[in-house]
Formats: C-alpha cells, sequence, structure tokens
C-alpha cells in the first residue's frame, strides 16, 4: 500500500478546531488499514506570523513543497489587522498558490437535501444543486504589476491593480473546466466581462478555441459575470461547470457557497499542472469558510467542509472515488438524522458541537465501510 505524505496546515481561528475531525478521520483510515497516510504539521498565517514574524515560514514552505497533498484550515483576524501588508495573515495562503503552482481552484456547490430549507433561496430553487466553480487561482488582478498607491499630492493618492491573463493561462484552466464537465453533465458556462475588459475579449476568445480544437463534445456557453452573478441566484440549477478568473471567481464562488445554507457546508481544491514524470500534482484542500474568531474555541464550528476537503483529497490527488463517495454519503446521512451545529441550526434538529458532528460522520463511514 502506497504511503501518502500529507502536510496539515489548521492555521488560526477555528482552522484547528475543524482539522481536530480530519486527523480524526485519518487517524482511522490509517488504523483500519484502507489508507496509509503520513502526516506532518506547520504554521501558518496569524499563527506563523505570532512564532516567525512571516506569514509562513521556509521551513513550512519546504515540507508543503515535499508533500502529496496539503490541508488547509483558515487564517486572519482582527488580532492581526495591524501587522504589515507583506506578513498579513492572507500572504501565507497566497504564497502557497503561487510557490506551488496551484493554478486551478475547484469550489462544488451542493446542497444536501435535508438542508434544502437552510438556503436563503426556495427549496425548489436549489434542492439538488450540484455546480462546480473553477476559479483560476494565480493571474489576474490578484497578481498583476503594478500594483500600487501612488501619493499625488494635496491630500490625493492613486491605487492601481492591474488585471493580466496570458494565453497560457487561460487555455490551461479552461481545460480543467472540460474535463471536469465530462466526467458530470458535460457542459462548461464560460464567465468574463468582455464588454468593458480586453482581459475579458481574450479570456472569451481563447477559451472558444479550446473547446473548437478539444472538446468539441462538451456544451460551452459563454455570459458576462455580472448577468452569470444574477443566475446564480435566480435559478442555479441552470448551470454545471463555470469556469472564471480570479476576481469574478471570488465572487462568484461565495455567492454560490450561500445557495446550500452556509459557508461552513463547502470545500475547495486548488490544484496545480500534472508532472510529466510521476503524473502527479501540487494539491491543497481547504474549506470555503474562514478562520471565524468570534466563535473559536466554544465547539461551535461546523467541521463538514473541513471533511469534506479532505474527501476532494482523496477523489483529486489520491485516486480514492470510492472512498470519496463514502465520506460525501456519510455527511449526507448524518445531516438526514437532524444533527446540526449552529450555523445550520433549525427548529426540530439536534445541536451538535464541533467534536459531536464529526464523531457522527465517522461514525456513518466506519458503517458504509464496514
Amino acid at each position: 500500500m502506497a504511503t501518502h505524505k500529507l502536510l496539515l496546515l489548521p492555521g488560526d481561528g477555528i482552522g484547528p478546531e475543524v482539522m481536530g475531525e480530519v486527523r480524526r478521520l485519518i487517524d482511522w483510515l490509517n488504523a483500519a488499514g484502507i489508507a496509509k497516510f503520513e502526516t506532518d504539521t506547520g504554521l501558518v498565517g496569524g499563527s506563523a506570523y505570532d512564532a516567525h514574524k512571516v506569514s509562513i515560514s521556509e521551513g513550512d514552505m519546504a515540507k508543503a513543497k515535499d508533500a502529496d497533498a496539503i490541508i488547509f484550515g483558515a487564517v486572519g483576524g482582527p488580532k492581526w489587522d495591524a501587522v504589515p501588508y507583506d506578513v498579513r495573515p492572507e500572504a501565507g495562503l497566497l504564497r502557497l498558490r503561487k510557490d506551488l503552482g496551484l493554478f486551478a481552484n475547484l469550489r462544488p456547490a451542493v446542497c444536501y437535501p435535508a438542508l434544502a430549507d437552510a438556503s436563503s433561496l426556495k427549496r425548489e430553487a436549489v434542492e439538488g444543486l450540484d455546480i462546480m466553480i473553477v476559479r483560476e487561482l494565480t493571474g489576474g488582478v490578484y497578481f498583476g504589476e503594478p500594483k500600487t498607491i501612488t501619493d499625488l499630492g494635496n491630500g490625493q493618492k492613486r491605487a492601481i491593480d492591474t488585471q493580466v491573463y496570458d494565453t497560457y493561462e487561460i487555455e490551461r484552466i479552461a481545460r480543467v473546466a472540460f474535463d471536469l464537465a465530462r466526467k458530470r453533465k458535460n457542459k462548461v458556462t464560460s464567465m468574463e466581462k468582455r464588454n468593458v475588459m480586453k482581459s475579458g475579449v481574450l479570456w472569451n476568445e481563447v477559451v472558444t478555441q479550446v473547446h473548437k480544437r478539444e472538446y468539441t463534445d462538451v456544451t460551452l456557453e459563454h455570459q458576462l459575470a455580472d448577468s452569470g452573478g444574477m443566475m446564480l441566484v435566480k435559478w442555479p440549477k441552470q448551470f454545471d461547470v463555470i469556469v472564471t478568473d480570479n476576481l469574478f471567481g471570488d465572487m462568484l464562488s461565495d455567492i454560490a457557497a450561500m445557495l446550500t445554507g452556509s459557508l461552513g457546508m463547502l470545500p475547495s481544491a486548488s490544484l496545480g499542472e500534472v508532472d510529466v514524470k510521476s503524473k502527479q500534482r501540487k494539491a491543497l484542500y481547504e474549506p470555503v469558510h474562514g478562520s471565524a474568531p468570534d466563535i473559536a474555541g466554544q465547539g461551535l464550528a461546523n467541521p463538514i467542509a473541513m471533511i469534506s476537503s479532505f474527501g476532494m483529497a482523496l477523489r483529486y490527488s489520491f485516486d480514492m472515488g470510492a472512498l470519496a463517495d463514502k465520506v460525501d454519503a456519510a455527511i449526507a446521512a448524518v445531516l438526514a438524522s437532524g444533527l446540526r451545529t449552529a450555523d445550520i441550526k433549525s427548529e426540530g434538529t439536534t445541536a451538535a458541537s464541533t467534536t459531536q458532528m464529526g464523531e457522527a460522520i465517522l461514525k456513518e463511514l466506519q458503517k458504509l465501510h464496514a
């Protein structure tokens, strides 16, 4: 049995609490002989700043580069609002993405039947929802240069952020989206702002060319990103795979997250290029939710997004799709039983702490694997 090297980066706020439930799952998989994971841990974000005055140390970056996959919790909080910009907690995550070449961010939005009423939309709009947003992660306005604030004098300043995309960056993210669609409902919607942005014109052109050359069997449609946001809250089930740039992907995926009832429910994967020799790719898996410092240490955090992120690691890094399906089924079974953490609690359901939810999911998984 192959040994898989995992780096666990719990981070800040509720990160260590939800990561604890993933550790519980990993320990059981190892003990039961179902898989063999070798784990290491490190610091990132505010915890790294407190220890080393950086958002991630060189030692932990070396661990990240050596790992088969990274399981990441959450970073940030008011405690670090005043630290220098280049060592702010979020800079650690940005460096991991950039240095590891994690260009493709996969954010599924799945509405479990038991949670359809927790969405802000009507049940019929979200029940059975299963869409995937593919966000380009290492280009665009977040990384483009120049990125400056200039003092113009007379009390005036000018801030500049640059939106930059090259053809190859758009081609590779488009291929990820088309390949995913082939395993789903075979439909891709590309979203940009070609009506006002030159980068949107190029994005539209390149995605169209990749489709014509390599993926004519997949249905492709184009939509302006603002209209796409409107459609996500009007009738989200019209979509299958949405592919978009870094900025729009950031916003649209948060919109999609709330369709499911809670940010605490949604995982994500950030993937790099497939290595020609090893056939492996660098990958980082993290819940969509933030560090939620207001509830940290109280046992209120929902661990489902963190556990689901580990499930995505099983699927995309370790070719354990059947086991990932069982993790998803275990989560669905626990939700169907009426167990709820505070963020998804409703009348008639049973309150559960972070640990109680994690334990219940593990018990269901054990039943499914028996």
